[in-house]
């Protein structure tokens, strides 16, 4: 496991009970607004001034690690789950299935795996992790000859940015649309599918910089 843990000094009864309502309210507030979301409202909803806030996570990012770490720790979990399954196919669906799924269930955390952080080594860490997952799972479904050999872990990471938006558009009317599109999706990983692709992958340079100008171009930052 490579979530960075931060080392905190033993707290009072008093300041423990602050942080952890914090961290509650994050969560949630992360969940439903993504993570952008105001830290004052978080502030308020634990009940907390927000420099209280602020003297336990000095910066956002220490607090969205603090409201993610279950579900990173779930994620990164199941995904290594996916690798033990027998069949390489079924494992390369349960993986993109479990991801999806937590990414529909909290659109702060759609927008971590989004997303890239330079100069945050924790976020660095869970991320280079999940890459290596991706391409783990992928490369075994391709040497099983069960995914076709020219998709690679950018077109995974593709995959995760068009479902984010399909969340948004219809978390209220169709929340589970999501599944009926990633297995169309599927359809089309399959060897047998296989046809000439127009344009070539993205290399990792490519995508890493695209993940880091999403999370720069965002006019909420």
């Amino acid at each position: 496991m490579t979530i960075s843990e931060v080392k905190r000094r033993p707290l009072r009864r008093d300041a423990q009970a602050r942080y952890d309502r914090l961290v509650a309210a994050a969560r949630v507030e992360f969940a439903a607004r993504g993570m952008d979301a105001s830290l004052e409202k978080i502030a308020r909803d634990a009940d907390v001034a927000i420099g209280t806030l602020y003297r336990h996570f000095p910066t956002r990012m220490d607090l969205l690690l603090a409201a993610f770490e279950p579900r990173l720790r779930e994620f990164l979990s199941e995904a290594e789950k996916a690798l033990q399954i027998d069949d390489p196919w079924d494992g390369f669906v349960g993986y993109l299935e479990n991801l999806f799924r937590l990414q529909a269930g909290d659109r702060g955390f759609n927008d971590f795996l989004s997303r890239r952080f330079p100069g945050n080594a924790a976020t660095e860490s869970i991320h280079d992790e999940m890459c290596q997952q991706i391409e783990d799972v992928l490369t075994r479904a391709q040497d099983a000859g069960r995914v076709r050999p020219d998709i690679n872990r950018a077109d995974i990471v593709n995959l995760i940015w068009f479902n984010g938006r399909m969340i948004d558009a219809t978390s209220v009317t169709a929340p589970n649309a999501w599944r009926r599109q990633l297995h169309i999706m599927l359809d089309a990983y399959r060897a047998e599918r296989a046809h000439p692709l127009p344009e070539p992958a993205m290399t990792d340079e490519q995508l890493y910089d695209a993940m880091v100008r999403l999370n720069a171009a965002d006019p909420s930052r």
